[in-house]
């Protein structure tokens, strides 16, 4: 459950087709190279900061709150340590109990990813994984399994500039959208799981006044993912996603669909940005 939303809240910033070629859809689709380039220069993060979403289903008129997840930045010299912890509240684990890690190293140059790894608990499935990327022999060199030590290695090749679920969150922050036209879309890969993973971006403009739950008024980019059918979102769909239109680019409000009603992130917390929280209107 975890994975499918940190997937929520990384996939509206995922607008670099890593290493592929423009790929025409239809005369609105726009190559992502023209959005971001692999390895910008960060202008909206620093070390300690750390990120927090409260993560609510709807179905109906019921609204629920099961979890949260949170994200830190980590200096390590020339390397960034990037982190996300989720968990399901108490009153959600008589259900199913969640304890999710997922931690990635970077090279501080160009955000790519070094090394990448994952501890698993949802209700009895249990999962570890350590994926070394080389980069200059194009492969990802796994060891995966229920545990460290029954953990099987292998490799699985990937292209020029590949990210992963936590790297192209941070990449993406830094991406450039002032000269999208409404409607425009982006082909989207990312390595994660054995498998590179395709999704297509809708650009939707701009919300100057979107409210957003216990954070008032806020200055909004919107962008609207088409979620293909698969076992992350085995129903497809469109998410809509509300980032801070600031320095700081930072998803505030995010929903999707899932299986049965809907899902939804909500900023909760946040300290150590590097920029003000510009779109705040409150302030």
């Amino acid at each position: 459950m975890i994975k499918q939303l940190i997937i929520v809240l990384i996939t509206p910033m995922l607008l670099i087709a890593t290493g592929s070629k423009e790929q025409v859809v239809d005369h609105h689709m726009v190559s992502s190279e023209n959005v971001l380039e692999c390895g910008p220069s960060n202008t909206t993060f620093d070390p300690g900061e750390e990120i927090t979403y409260q993560l609510a289903y709807k179905w109906g008129v019921i609204n629920m709150n099961a979890g949260e997840v949170t994200f830190r930045v980590e200096d390590l010299g020339n390397r960034y340590r990037f982190s996300a912890f989720g968990r399901t509240y108490a009153g959600y684990e008589w259900f199913y109990k969640v304890r999710d890690y997922y931690e990635t190293v970077v090279d501080k140059a160009t955000l790519l990813p070094l090394v990448a790894k994952k501890r698993i608990s949802e209700g009895k499935y249990r999962l570890y994984e350590n994926v070394k990327f080389d980069h200059d022999k194009g492969v990802a060199i796994a060891l995966r399994g229920k545990t460290k030590e029954t953990a099987v290695k292998k490799e699985y090749p990937i292209e020029s500039c590949m990210y992963d679920i936590l790297s192209i969150l941070y990449l993406t922050r830094n991406l450039r959208f002032d000269n999208l036209n409404i409607g425009d879309k982006f082909p989207v890969r990312f390595f994660m799981d054995k498998k590179i993973y395709p999704i297509e971006v809708i650009y939707g403009g701009k919300d100057p006044k979107k409210r957003v739950k216990a954070n008032g008024l806020h200055k909004t980019v919107i962008f609207k993912p088409q979620l293909r059918k698969n076992k992350l979102f085995p129903d497809g769909g469109e998410m809509s996603v509300w980032v801070s239109d600031d320095q700081n680019r930072i998803p505030l409000l995010i929903e999707s669909p899932v299986s049965v009603g809907k899902v939804r992130a909500i900023l909760k917390d946040h300290k150590g940005l590097k920029n003000p929280l510009d779109s705040n209107l409150n302030q």
